[in-house]
């Protein structure tokens, strides 16, 4: 009624009358509890004499009798959130609590419901709640003292906060407000099982750090209290005074510190001294870093001590000869304690680097030691990388300066130490130097490249080697020049020079180069001098006549791919190798193809699958990134040359004979092949280029997939097909291009030679619907469960699951502009597997397998959180396929099982005993592969909840000891580990 506006409150305190004014406080209590109840419903339509009215009311009631109180609360917490409420009354119903109501002998809703009303006044009513002054403050400290439970602690916490971040006024009562918080630390609470309410640990740990950080006014009291709980022997309490010494430096500063820094250095340096534990450690420096920071901030006046000075060498004292102890087992700790403290400012970097590099250098020049050596040498690393924190300044330049001569002398022995680990932080410490503007000079440049070039072709150790052209890739950038005029030439010379003997390493050297070229390749104008020398290597390959020239050219391509990687997030380097090196590729290609049609030339390494394979990333990575407008210019140049032969775009473009890949005859079998590079060109084109006669090109792939012998091409047109039809636009053309495939496919599947081509094309058209979502996709995939039951075609129809749901690596992925779906594999599942399930059933013995196998690839491609909510159906389907003898469906089956154990123990553990023995027996299997996967399911068996499993133990233990002298080492690697955990089960800690 009140809410529909028939009656008012007032009328509604007068209906109660007889409740509220009599004498049985229960029967007063139901009378207000009703009240409340209204007004917390209703309490945005009341007029603000009805609230003057309603306050007084609920004021004098705070008297009344103890069962009364909390409903009286109530209908208070509904008066404060009235937006008409009169100047004075949230003072006036504040002082009636604090006097009248002992809030810590309330239940715990009831207290939370006074926190509340402090709350809603103090974000409403603040300037009048700062007029009570200190009172304010101190009602709110008798309200809180004592309260315990974490609900209300954490409403309580953020009060506090509020009452210091607003500048209410704390008065004499700073002391009495820190010790009503500080009793809480450090916070020691375990929620307990199956809470409702999510309160955890870690919110009030939060909660009460976010209050004792809030002012520096509390750091009398603190600072000695955390000192005092570093010195403790508890962790969690150590862990928690550092992150709040941390918190609070951000506000402290020299005048809270001051009396306290001897203190909180003593136990900082014991801690990272003494501890075994790296988190504790790495506060510790946490911590450091912080007070030096905040001292770096303070503002000096003239006669004031320099605190942070005073600091600083108290740390070099205590550290700095640690890094001269011939033992060297207090250099790390000590180490890292002067890195913290330089990491705080530019000041302090300056003062302790003044006082340590110096020294460092010293002290390795007296070491003759590799493993010394290196030590010390990371050391040095650690504080070179803190330069690079603070940049380059004037006083950079004093410092550093100073000591560039020795710097670069100790970095340059280390790469020419015999010790591979020195070598490599001597890398890094190379890597940096370079990094930083303006320090080595030109001289010192040219060694640089003198050192990578030997490490990177001529160490023995391939980590250093790969190291050095790594560092080659970082500083090409920053020195274009010196390593386009330097590095480059004499890698392109060490590439083209003629050995006699055709040694091994011979080959691993011009492998090197060819890495070391693409790795340096990271600036367009050293692409610009990197790419002719790689396509020069390649044209000189393809002359050549020599047994290794196949997996030489993989080689150049591998390395051509990856100077496409790096170009592709610049335009103009991007544009360059796409118009370079395509067109190359393509000529080449098209030149072995004639020659081989014409008989010039038989066996060109450059047409075999392997090659062509290689060739594929490389323009599929110079095309994914080209702009609309220059995609377009490419690919009218590129697709004629496939449909109309159309050679004059190509360099060297005289050829004995047309180019007609999609012409009839078997001397044309060689240029049906490079219909994979067409594949690589045209499914990396974004969406929105237009590919000019695409019907006519659609129908000559689909013909060509459909009757060629060759399985590499008739597999590359059918991809290239699918990649261009889920590009395609929906409408008629699609549909009647679609159309044609299906009437091209039904025959081919039905009989005849070219069942495993029509099959092929099947797959990769699905695959390409799928991903869409486009209707005749399930149309499609019916046919596909269909040939599960083919005893021919079975196999490889199960097989297709696993190329339907997995990530293509050359067409069909979003790198390649594809059309995909998110949650294509979910819908797929959701679709299909039913039928994979009825089709399991009702299939004969001969063919059961096709459907698990077909099964199995689907759940392994599924997201697990999917997997895990429907597992209970197709549990018992999955342990039914390891009676299959088929060692794919083994080995996907046990893939999928092994994260489910790891992520639904409760459901696995219902069955234990077949998993136990169905892993056991596999562990016997004869192929590697499956006794490695069953190995690792049986380890991860021991996730499942302990008393399920200890029956099992003694027999698990004894049929893990067989595979402990398994022939393969990874077999043994797998074994140890799985029965050592099951020898932990049920040990005391587990």
């Amino acid at each position: 009624g009140v809410k529909d506006g028939k009656w008012t409150v007032l009328q509604l305190v007068e209906a109660l009358g007889f409740c509220l004014e009599n004498t049985d406080p229960r029967t007063r209590g139901r009378g207000i509890q009703l009240l409340s109840q209204v007004l917390l419903q209703c309490y945005s339509l009341l007029q603000e004499k009805e609230v003057l009215h309603l306050v007084l009311f609920y004021e004098s009631r705070l008297q009344d009798h103890h069962l009364v109180i909390p409903s009286v609360l109530q209908g208070l917490r509904a008066l404060s959130m009235c937006e008409v409420l009169s100047p004075g009354l949230a003072v006036s119903v504040l002082k009636a609590i604090f006097q009248e109501v002992h809030v810590q002998s309330l239940l715990q809703l009831d207290r939370h419901t006074v926190y509340s009303i402090i709350t809603n006044f103090m974000s409403t009513r603040e300037e009048e709640l700062k007029g009570l002054g200190a009172d304010f403050t101190f009602g709110f400290i008798q309200v809180m003292d004592g309260e315990k439970d974490p609900r209300n602690l954490l409403v309580a916490f953020q009060i506090v906060r509020d009452l210091i971040t607003k500048d209410y006024a704390l008065g004499p009562f700073v002391e009495e407000l820190f010790e009503v918080t500080s009793c809480y630390f450090p916070v020691d609470f375990t929620p307990p099982p199956n809470d409702p309410h999510g309160i955890q640990r870690e919110d009030l740990i939060l909660s009460l750090r976010a209050v004792l950080a809030s002012t520096p006014q509390f750091a009398e009291f603190l600072l000695p209290l955390l000192i005092e709980k570093l010195d403790s022997e508890l962790q969690s309490a150590k862990l928690d005074s550092l992150q709040t010494l941390t918190a609070c430096c951000a506000i402290y500063g020299q005048k809270e510190l001051q009396e306290f820094l001897p203190s909180l250095w003593s136990s900082l340096r014991r801690e990272v001294f003494q501890t075994a534990s790296e988190k504790i450690e790495m506060e510790c420096l946490a911590a450091l870093r912080a007070l030096s920071a905040c001292l770096s901030r303070s503002v000096l006046s003239s006669d004031a001590e320099d605190l942070l000075d005073s600091f600083l060498s108290s740390i070099l004292q205590d550290c700095r000869h640690h890094l001269c102890e011939p033992d060297m087992k207090l250099v790390w700790p000590s180490a890292k304690l002067l890195q913290a403290a330089a990491g705080a400012s530019l000041r302090t970097y300056h003062r302790v680097t003044r006082s340590v590099l110096p020294l460092l250098l010293e002290q390795y020049n007296k070491h003759p030691q590799s493993s010394q050596r290196r030590t010390i040498l990371e050391m040095l690393l650690g504080f070179l990388e803190l330069q690079q924190k603070w940049g380059h300044g004037e006083e950079d330049e004093s410092t550093l300066l100073s000591l560039q001569a020795p710097v670069c002398s100790v970095v340059f022995s280390a790469l020419t130490d015999p010790s591979v680990q020195l070598q490599l932080v001597g890398i890094k410490a190379l890597t940096l130097l370079g990094s930083l503007q303006g320090f080595l000079s030109s001289s010192d440049l040219e060694l640089v490249v003198d050192h990578l070039i030997r490490l990177t072709l001529h160490e023995e150790d391939s980590q250093s080697s790969e190291a050095a052209m790594e560092a080659a890739g970082s500083l090409a950038p920053i020195y274009p020049k010196v390593f386009s005029g330097h590095m480059v030439p004499r890698l392109g010379k060490e590439l083209q020079s003629e050995r006699e003997e055709s040694s091994h390493s011979h080959c691993s050297l011009q492998k090197r180069c060819l890495q070391a070229l693409a790795a340096v390749s990271t600036h367009t104008s050293i692409v610009r001098e990197t790419v002719p020398v790689l396509l020069q290597h390649l044209q000189k390959v393809q002359k050549g006549s020599e047994a290794g020239s196949i997996q030489d050219m993989v080689s150049v391509c591998q390395s051509l791919h990856r100077v496409a990687l790096q170009c592709q997030q610049d335009a103009e380097g991007c544009w360059y190798f796409h118009q370079t090196v395509v067109p190359c590729l393509l000529a080449m290609a098209v030149q072995a193809a004639m020659q081989e049609s014409t008989h010039l030339l038989l066996g060109n390494a450059l047409l075999e699958e392997e090659v062509l394979a290689a060739m594929v990333p490389v323009i599929s990575a110079a095309t994914t990134h080209l702009s609309p407008e220059l995609a377009a210019q490419s690919v009218s140049h590129v697709v004629p040359l496939f449909l109309d032969g159309e050679v004059s775009f190509l360099p060297q473009n005289s050829f004995p004979c047309s180019f007609q890949p999609f012409g009839d005859g078997e001397c044309l079998e060689a240029q049906r092949r490079l219909v994979a590079l067409l594949m690589a060109f045209v499914c990396s084109l974004p969406r929105s280029v237009a590919i000019p006669q695409q019907e006519w090109l659609l129908r000559e792939l689909l013909a060509l997939s459909c009757s060629c012998n060759c399985p590499f091409t008739a597999t590359t047109a059918a991809k290239c097909f699918a990649g261009l039809v889920n590009k395609h636009p929906a409408g008629q053309q699609l549909d009647e291009i679609l159309q044609l495939a299906v009437n091209r496919m039904e025959p081919g599947l039905a009989e005849g030679p070219c069942r495993t081509q029509a099959l092929t094309l099947l797959l990769w058209v699905t695959k390409a619907l799928v991903l869409r979502y486009h209707p005749l996709s399930s149309c499609l995939t019916d046919k596909l469960l269909g040939l599960l039951g083919d005893t021919e075609l079975g196999p490889a129809a199960a097989d297709g699951f696993s190329l339907l749901m997995a990530e293509s690596p050359d067409v069909l992925h979003k790198g390649c502009h594809a059309d995909v779906r998110i949650m294509f594999r979910q819908r797929f599942f959701t679709d299909n597997v039913p039928k994979l399930v009825q089709g399991f059933h009702g299939a004969g013995p001969d063919v059961k397998a096709n459907y698990l196998k077909g099964l199995s690839h689907v759940l392994n491609h599924l997201p697990k959180p999917v997997l895990v909510t429907e597992l209970p159906t197709l549990l018992s389907l999955l342990l039914e396929a390891f009676s299959c003898s088929d060692r794919v469906v083994q080995l996907s089956t046990l893939s999928c099982l092994q994260p489910l154990l790891l992520e639904a123990p409760q459901i696995m553990s219902l069955h234990v005993d077949t998993l136990v023995t169905k892993f056991l027996n596999l562990t016997s299997s004869p192929t590697m592969a499956v006794r490695i996967a069953a190995l690792r399911c049986a380890h991860a068996l021991t996730c499942l909840p302990t008393p399920v499993l200890l029956p099992y133990k003694a027999r698990v233990i004894r049929a893990l000891a067989k595979p402990l002298d398994d022939k393969k080492r990874l077999v043994r690697k797998e074994a140890v580990a799985a029965r050592g955990e099951w020898f932990l089960l049920g040990s005391p800690g587990r």
